[in-house]
């Protein structure tokens, strides 16, 4: 006859929301091989659970060696950008039960920047491009003694661009930055965006000079990859054709 304390782990047990998931994982490690490995590892997770939770659990549980970047979890500071079944993702915002947990989740690097190792990219060159766009408030004179103000209406101008974290979710989507790493690529050009249409600044016509480069916003192609990449939901694309339209018109 079953006790009541057995019944109750019994009925837990059922109740478990834990399902085994398959993640499948590009492996790279240039002190060991120059080859690139896809490695299987079944994971014990609950659907409900993110893509970063079960990195987590093979990194502390299965395999130490696994190396990918991540610091808020949150999706805020944009470190955690991969591709996960073929698209680039925040593995902190990406849900298991969003992607289909019956078949295996392929997690892979972004494309189009150096692979370090596993999933961790060398980020510098797209950082570069985000430095050379001077992402800053450009004035001239004499500092103010008060606050810069600004209407909300000069603030509504840019206010989607101001919410790009830098992951390279946009830049590393992009075919043209695949083929061309000089491309200065979407992220650039959206926080160029960012101060030139800052009724505050006074640099607008450096950066718009700066992107007008062979390497600039003219090598945009407009396939949209970019605004469908961004875990942000900025208007990616809309914004790279306002840069454009100033450069044509100058007016910003």
């Amino acid at each position: 006859m079953a006790t009541p304390v057995l019944d109750k782990v019994e009925k837990e047990s059922a109740a478990s929301p834990y399902i085994t998931v398959t993640f499948r994982i590009r492996r790279f490690n240039p002190e060991l091989s120059d080859a690139v490995v896809w490695e299987d590892f079944q994971v014990e997770i609950d659907p409900k659970e993110r893509v970063l939770d079960g990195l987590h659990k093979i990194k502390w549980d299965l395999d130490g060696t696994l190396t990918f970047r991540r610091s808020c979890a949150h999706g805020i500071c944009g470190s955690d950008a991969m591709r996960i079944n073929g698209k680039n993702r925040l593995a902190c915002k990406t849900l298991i039960k969003d992607l289909n947990p019956e078949k295996p989740i392929t997690v892979e690097p972004i494309k189009g920047l150096t692979v370090l190792k596993d999933l961790v990219v060398d980020m510098e060159p797209f950082f570069q491009a985000y430095r050379d766009v001077m992402p800053f408030l450009i004035t001239q004179g004499n500092e103010p003694t008060r606050e810069r103000k600004q209407s909300p209406e000069d603030r509504e101008r840019f206010d989607d661009t101001t919410k790009c974290i830098l992951c390279a979710a946009c830049t590393s989507s992009c075919p043209v930055f695949w083929n061309d790493g000089q491309y200065f690529g979407p992220a650039a050009i959206v926080n160029a965006h960012r101060f030139i249409f800052d009724s505050r600044d006074e640099g607008g016509e450096q950066r718009l000079e700066i992107l007008n480069d062979k390497d600039g916003v003219w090598r945009c192609r407009t396939t949209f990859n970019c605004t469908d990449a961004c875990p942000r939901g900025i208007e990616i694309t809309k914004a790279i054709q306002e840069v454009k339209r100033a450069l044509i018109t100058r007016r910003f």
